[in-house]
């Protein structure tokens, strides 16, 4: 039975009439009852007619306008599609043109050439002849899989609520009150079962952002943010994807008491993760799906015996088939963008069996190997092991047609020594049979979303890390047991991590991320960017002059650098004025002595150093960007009541520079070591300068000079 594409709708209404002050959202801040949700989704759905909205792109941050924004989108029945915040500016742009989007609700749209319309949220463009979707198709969720250009999944109303009233009757007799939506709500996991889910129950849905949550962009996840956060709200659920529940575990060993449900999916869960974290009395429940399966399949229940991922939900079924593959029929994707309609049945590529009512997974198709001596073995199971060693944080496992396997290992931080490392792939191998054991291994910067190397759920990309990785892991050369050969790019961050985490913990860039900054502190920001940016362009044209021969590769690159970096100090005076500030009088004051020594740092090393240096300016200020840009603008819009004129500097590199952070990789990854040398030392010293232009800014604003902040910091 399928859920009317209207279920949620009424349900609300019913509860604004039994229940009318009860809290429906939250984000820590402010709060809606479910009267308030009502009028503001009446609002919102008014706003979408005015603009005549078909085909919309949801590009926020957690929180209430997500939100409100989706369920008018899902009430009109226009086609959502949300954008995740880690989609370079490729994918975005690869999404746009594909579904043919009309409207855009959030940030960096002027990028994709979208305009200003009557409404502050909303920006539009005209889309000629639009593609043809399939019919009833309202939700566009986009998941970037094993290929780099997204795959749309086309979903109608009535499949998200069939699910959504699936997982209500399985967590009915728990009467959870509050869910804490710890994962992005453009992931369809948390949207589903973190915000339809407890609307349909009547309960109260927490959603702060994801920088609040302790997510720190591309540079990983805090996880005392989130224990504080859970500390806070005290919620009675969250949905978590293994990695993190691993790192929850690691820093709670004793659960958080008003926890009664805790959903872990979106990539395999090692079942010793499952023993610990059950042990220390975290009540986790193994799920089971997909995307083109409207997200959940399969649930393990309270009070039920756990086995493998759980019994079908109510709404699916479930076949194995000859060859051990997974079948599953009810609230499928109507089908591809662009390709034919769905078929009753989906065959998932994922393969599995029956453990009397539940079902086992015994991995993908494509990813199990098969061994030089003809052992199949499911990788997942090794890295899911290796993971709940507190020395790891993430593992890749390669063995195809090799006789020994091999492993990619991320270690849990910088201070972890080879010998640990060493010592928990021995604990694990113990526990492994001879063939899946790991016998050689080498360190690897972390698997992100950004790097296109982890999914949004948390699996890994094996295709990405094949391409990365590849000489080594494909090597038939023997291998000793510890391979500590790390790429140019690789040893840049490592390098560089005490620098960086200098500047990423200073105070107004926090204040910033929780958008507890002022109007004038923003104009400052703005008015230093102008000073600093407006030399980029010439550098880059000075590097590419003096440039020695053995590097002339590099000026392809940047030429690319040029054409997408120019004008952009134009963008921070329009911002300046959208912000209410003076553009011109910025333009012409004085700089702080921090932002004239960073680009006198840069010029100088150019013009009379190795020009390669030049590089190490592109490390700080685009891989700042990707970890702090986007949500800082969002913060920082919605604090300040500030139009998307305001922001498009902050907006336009939190996605551009995600895009360009990965080019950069590739670059330096083709230096030599003498030139690796001089952008390591170029980055220090720019993240210690660019750090101190911030706290520069936070001096003044509290009457202290900006000077002695730069003294601070080269001390």
């Amino acid at each position: 039975m399928r859920a009317q594409p209207n279920a949620l709708l009424a349900r609300i209404e019913r509860y604004a009439t039994s229940a009318a002050q009860h809290i429906a959202l939250t984000d820590g801040s402010r709060s809606l009852s479910y009267t308030d949700l009502l009028e503001q989704i009446a609002q919102r759905r008014q706003r979408l007619r005015n603009a005549h909205a078909r085909r919309v792109a949801l590009a926020l941050d957690n929180g209430l306008e997500w939100a409100l924004w989706d369920l008018a989108l899902m009430m009109e029945a226009c086609v959502a599609v949300p954008i995740p915040e880690f989609f370079s500016d490729q994918q975005r742009r690869h999404i746009v043109q594909q579904a043919g989007l009309d409207s855009w609700i959030g940030h960096g749209s002027e990028t994709y050439g979208f305009q200003p319309t009557g409404d502050t949220a909303i920006t539009q463009r005209w889309v000629e002849q639009p593609p043809v979707l399939h019919a009833g198709t309202t939700r566009i969720t986009f998941t970037s899989g094993t290929s780099g250009a997204p795959k749309g999944v086309c979903l109608d109303n009535a499949a998200l609520l069939t699910v959504t009233e699936s997982l209500a009757t399985v967590v009915a007799p728990l009467d959870i009150r509050r869910h804490l939506a710890l994962l992005p709500l453009s992931t369809l996991l948390e949207n589903i079962g973190g915000l339809y889910l407890p609307l349909w129950l009547g309960a109260c849905s927490v959603l702060p952002s994801m920088a609040a949550l302790g997510w720190q962009g591309a540079s990983g996840f805090h996880a005392p943010h989130a224990l504080e956060a859970i500390d806070r709200y005290q919620p009675n659920s969250l949905i978590v994807v293994p990695q993190l529940l691993q790192t929850l575990v690691n820093h709670a060993p004793n659960a958080p008491r008003s926890l009664r449900f805790v959903a872990v999916g979106g990539a395999t869960v090692a079942p010793t993760l499952l023993a610990n974290a059950q042990q220390s009395g975290w009540p986790v429940y193994e799920g089971y799906g997909l995307s083109e399966c409207t997200s959940v399949v399969c649930l393990n229940r309270p009070g039920e015996p756990s086995g493998g991922v759980g019994r079908p939900l109510p709404h699916a079924q479930v076949q194995v088939d000859e060859n051990g593959q997974l079948h599953v029929c009810g609230a499928l994707m109507l089908g591809y963008l662009g390709e034919a309609p769905s078929s009753e049945w989906y065959a998932t590529g994922d393969t599995g069996q029956w453990q009397g009512d539940a079902i086992r997974l015994n991995g993908r198709q494509r990813e199990v190997f098969i061994t030089a001596y003809g052992r199949n073995v499911n990788p997942q199971w090794v890295e899911g092991e290796l993971c709940t060693q507190p020395a790891i944080a993430q593992a890749m496992v390669y063995g195809e047609a090799l006789p020994a396997n091999r492993a990619l290992i991320v270690p849990a931080s910088t201070h972890i020594t080879d010998t640990q490392i060493d010592a928990a792939i021995d604990a694990v191998n113990r526990s492994l049979p001879d063939y899946a054991q790991v016998h050689a291994w080498q360190r690897a910067a972390p698997f992100t979303p950004h790097n296109q190397q982890l999914t949004a759920n948390g699996r890994l990309r094996r295709d990405t890390l094949l391409a990365a990785y590849g000489h080594w892991l494909q090597s038939a050369s023997p291998h000793n047991r510890r391979s500590n050969i790390m790429t140019a790019y690789q040893q840049l961050q490592d390098a560089t991590q005490e620098a960086r985490t200098w500047l990423l913990t200073t105070p107004i860039v926090n204040r910033a991320l929780a958008g507890n900054v002022t109007l004038e502190e923003y104009l400052a920001f703005l008015g230093q960017a102008y000073h600093h940016v407006r030399f980029t362009v010439p550098l880059m044209m000075a590097c590419g002059a003096r440039l020695p021969d053995r590097l002339n590769w590099l000026r392809t690159a940047l030429v690319e650098y040029i054409e997408e970096e120019h004008g952009h100090e134009q963008w921070i005076l329009d911002d300046i004025r959208a912000a209410g500030g003076d553009a011109d009088a910025a333009a012409a004051a004085t700089p702080d002595p921090a932002t004239r020594l960073m680009v006198a740092w840069i010029r100088d090393s150019v013009e009379h150093g190795n020009p390669v240096a030049f590089f190490g300016m592109v490390q700080v200020l685009e891989g700042t960007s990707t970890a702090l840009a986007t949500q800082a603008a969002e913060r920082l819009q919605a604090s300040l009541s500030l139009p998307n004129s305001a922001v498009r500097y902050l907006t336009s590199h939190g996605s551009l520079d995600i895009g360009h952070l990965a080019f950069f990789e590739q670059q330096i990854n083709q230096l030599g070591d003498e030139d690796l040398a001089v952008v390591i030392d170029s980055a220090n010293m720019f993240y210690r300068l660019y750090g101190a232009m911030f706290r520069g800014i936070q001096a003044r604003s509290a009457g202290r000079s900006a000077v002695e902040e730069l003294s601070h910091a080269l001390a």
